[in-house]
């Protein structure tokens, strides 16, 4: 509080040289003390500019905020939602010693009251952190208003690219992948959105069996036609099972075509087994010429096979390349009733 002091003259009458005066001094009211006046001033003004900016920063919540209720208000009345997706399939249509084609199959779901286009998919498939291959679909269709629809991936995996990049990779042998896949869609409210997925599982790398005619047994010999069992021993170097259902092949003895014939029943060929399968074959003696005499004396005789066979695998079914070039069997003769089979050559 300021405090008002007053200064007096006492003067006499009669006397006019005294005058009375007076001077009111504001104690504390120095020129030194004006940083004190402009301190507070400088202050208000701080106050007045922090309360503009809160009304400031203040004003733009409240338009953010509005603006969001309203996106909510229109969302709920028109409708508009962000649509979803989920890999609901992985398929290997066909797989053989080359490639191995596969289609995955992504469930886009669209809640929106307008059709939404696909715009792009990005695709990539890895093995342990290893990519295998990747890829750019354009312009990948468009889903329904308030539907769903099922979009198929085809990937095609080349084996020798695979092997020739990564040397660890061995054929026969089943390796983990991940899918990852890139949908990215345009939606009216939301703009372009970008709906990841993933997806694992295993992929073999087939292998193809080895096969040997380990002898020929004759049934019924005569120079016109003969009927003989081919002894065959399949080896199977995958480290998955085979089930086989089909033989496709032709079988050359001392370089004469006797043709193929058909497997009679099915057989299984355990992972990285052996199985023996006994295929029954015609074929005319009298087309071999000097060759017969050799066959016969049991001197061995050359063959060749080569054909395909029609497998089931735990990745679908499977068509795989047999060969056997320059091989030698034995001839031999069906003992009768009660007699013992012995590798003697008849």
């Amino acid at each position: 509080m300021e405090t008002l002091i007053w200064n007096f003259e006492i003067w006499c009458p009669g006397s006019f040289s005294s005058i009375p005066s007076f001077t009111p001094i504001f104690a504390g009211m120095a020129s030194s003390d004006n940083p004190e006046m402009v301190e507070r001033v400088v202050k208000e003004k701080d106050h007045k500019e922090e309360d503009k900016d809160k009304e400031t920063g203040g004003f733009i919540e409240k338009v953010k905020g509005f603006i969001h209720d309203i996106g909510e208000k229109i969302e709920g009345a028109i409708g508009f939602g962000k649509p979803t997706a989920d890999v609901t399939g992985i398929h290997i249509p066909s797989i053989n010693v080359d490639k191995a084609e596969i289609v995955v199959d992504v469930l886009v779901m669209n809640p929106n009251p307008v059709p939404i286009p696909l715009i792009d998919i990005n695709y990539l498939i890895e093995s342990d952190g290893r990519k295998l291959i990747s890829g750019l679909i354009p312009d990948a269709g468009t889903i329904h208003a308030h539907g769903s629809e099922t979009v198929k991936i085809p990937v095609t995996l080349i084996y020798d690219d695979i092997k020739n990049t990564y040397h660890d990779v061995k054929p026969g042998s089943i390796i983990p992948y991940r899918i990852k896949v890139d949908l990215i869609v345009d939606v009216p409210v939301f703009g372009r959105l970008t709906l990841p997925l993933e997806k694992t599982g295993e992929i073999p790398i087939p292998y193809k069996p080895d096969v040997d005619i380990e002898k020929i047994h004759f049934a019924r010999f005569s120079f016109e036609e003969t009927e003989a069992v081919l002894h065959l021993k399949l080896e199977n170097k995958n480290d998955f099972d085979l089930g086989l259902n089909a033989l496709d092949y032709q079988v050359w003895l001392s370089n004469v075509n006797i043709g193929g014939a058909e497997l009679t029943k099915s057989a299984k060929i355990d992972k990285n087994g052996i199985c023996f399968i006994d295929i029954p074959i015609n074929f005319r003696p009298k087309d071999f010429g000097s060759a017969l005499w050799d066959m016969i004396r049991g001197k061995g005789t050359g063959y060749s096979m080569k054909g395909n066979i029609d497998v089931d695998t735990p990745f679908g079914a499977m068509k795989l390349p047999i060969s056997k070039e320059g091989g030698t069997t034995s001839l031999k003769k069906n003992k009768e009733d009660g007699e013992e089979d012995d590798d003697d050559e008849e």
